[in-house]
């Protein structure tokens, strides 16, 4: 015996739908944002499968937020798999942090010591290389860029650094610049 009908139909029938409609929103003109440029997301597009295929990359998983991560995993055979997670680029902040964590991979991947140094010198990689291929760095990503390396500091700060690297002072709080300088100028 086979039923054509699912055994939520057969034991409670199928559902009625109301007459009576719901009340519609007002509807209010879309604002009209500029149609994305094909070739330019093709460029993004380029890029991504460029830098996949120099630095021998896997993404495991395109973000929908702007947030990143990067690592390897060593197996015992010695293969080494690099991967990352990043919002796929569309823009410009997608692109930066997209080339960020890239930009682990580049530099080395815990190569650079204290960790917050590393973070500085990967948006600095992120940035050539989005000037090299011509996109465009905006000041929302600069202050994206300013936000990240204030909360590396931060956190290097939290988990008791000894000595903060000097390339690192411009994000620090003012009161460790202002000791930093005095310091500077007695020796």
């Amino acid at each position: 015996m086979t039923f054509d009908l699912p055994l939520w139909r057969l034991l409670f029938g199928t559902p009625r739908r109301s007459k009576r409609r719901a009340a519609k929103a007002p509807s209010r003109p879309a604002e009209q944002s500029p149609p994305r440029s094909s070739a330019m997301q093709a460029r993004y597009d380029e890029l991504v499968d460029t830098m996949k295929a120099t630095w021998g990359l896997k993404v495991r998983k395109w973000r929908s937020s702007t947030s990143g991560v990067a690592w390897e995993t060593h197996w015992q055979d010695g293969t080494v798999s690099r991967m990352i997670e990043s919002p796929y680029p569309r823009g410009p902040m997608s692109c930066a942090v997209f080339l960020h964590e890239v930009g682990h991979h580049a530099i080395g991947l815990s190569a650079i010591k204290p960790r917050c140094l590393e973070e500085k010198r990967a948006w600095d990689w992120s940035l050539q290389t989005m000037r090299e291929w011509g996109f465009n760095v905006t000041d929302r990503v600069i202050a994206r860029r300013d936000d990240a390396l204030r909360y590396a500091v931060a956190k290097a700060l939290r988990r008791g650094i000894k000595r903060m690297p000097e390339e690192m002072l411009p994000w620090c709080p003012r009161e460790m610049q202002h000791r930093a300088q005095e310091h500077a100028a007695s020796c």
